[in-house]
């Protein structure tokens, strides 16, 4: 009787067979990349989620202070003074800006509202170990959420910067309600800009340590303390590096907001084209960062 021996599948064999039972029974491989537009639909399922993390971080965020929230009015204002302190005083650069303390005082508020969002996305997936391997959402929620809540933030210092206002006589305008699209034309470029960062730092958490000096560099060439317009006119600086300070981002927001809130800040103080520059860096990260995001998105939480 002869005996009739079975050859064993190759390996590559075994894995087509094993994905076919996996694909017959609606298995797919955890862990897997969406498509762009499943992604997009995943992450809009889960605003609510986003909106409430947001908020509770922020309201985490200064719990074990005495004076609680109060913090997120004060810290900005501190900041404010010291800034007043330095440039406008000893160095003399309020001299020939009108309204100096609004000019300054929206200067940093707005400016604090990219720093603490890229800070907090660059920290986005590392520090969010436990809740990334844990839950399956799209990680793109984590960066989104730390900007989210860095806006409310603002918002609530935002009372207080119309407060300052009144108070050094700058006039409530029709021009205040430029400050909403300016808003969140600089909400979609920060939260691209965290994603990008947020990506970065799963991978290498170091860069943690490095981004306050990138900021605070960033912040010296933003006209924050300064007019960038003033400058420009008192200095022969190479046009390439006007060219470059205009179109800096970080200027455009703030001198946007200048703008719609403070009379003396003249539409002629502008870049050309601000509004074309502040769309299309909103477009450029918002788009462009989130993409860069989701191309890693399996990745993130392992090793």
């Amino acid at each position: 009787m002869s005996q009739v021996l079975h050859t064993p599948p190759a390996p590559a064999e075994a894995e087509d067979d094993l994905a076919a039972l996996a694909a017959r029974h609606g298995l797919s491989v955890s862990g897997a990349r969406p498509s762009l537009p499943e992604y997009v639909r995943r992450l809009w399922a889960r605003r609510h989620f986003i909106s409430a993390f947001a908020t509770a971080k922020l309201t985490a965020q200064y719990s074990q202070a005495k004076l609680g929230q109060v913090w997120q009015v004060m810290t900005p204002l501190l900041n404010a003074a010291v800034y007043y302190f330095i440039f406008g005083v000893l160095l003399g650069t309020k001299h020939g800006v009108p309204d100096f303390v609004p000019f300054l005082v929206t200067g940093v508020f707005v400016w604090t509202f990219t720093q603490s969002s890229i800070m907090a996305g660059t920290r986005a997936i590392s520090g969010n170990l436990g809740l990334v391997r844990a839950l399956h959402f799209p990680r793109a929620a984590l960066p989104i959420s730390f900007a989210l809540q860095q806006l409310q933030q603002l918002l609530f210092s935002m009372a207080a910067l119309v407060v300052i206002l009144l108070v050094f006589g700058v006039p409530v305008g029709v021009s205040w309600v430029l400050t909403l699209p300016v808003l969140v034309l600089q909400f979609v470029f920060n939260a691209g800009v965290s994603m990008v960062l947020a990506r970065i730092g799963a991978r290498t958490p170091d860069i943690a340590q490095l981004m306050p000096f990138v900021l605070r560099t960033w912040m010296y060439v933003s006209g924050v303390m300064w007019s960038i317009d003033t400058m420009l006119d008192r200095t022969n600086l190479p046009h390439a590096v006007k060219a470059l300070l205009e179109a800096n981002p970080a200027a455009i927001y703030i001198d946007l907001m200048r703008f719609a809130l403070i009379d003396s800040f003249h539409a002629d103080q502008l870049p050309h084209h601000v509004w074309a520059y502040a769309v299309g860096w909103a477009l450029l990260a918002g788009v462009g960062g989130f993409i860069y995001f989701w191309k890693a998105e399996e990745t993130y939480g392992r090793g």
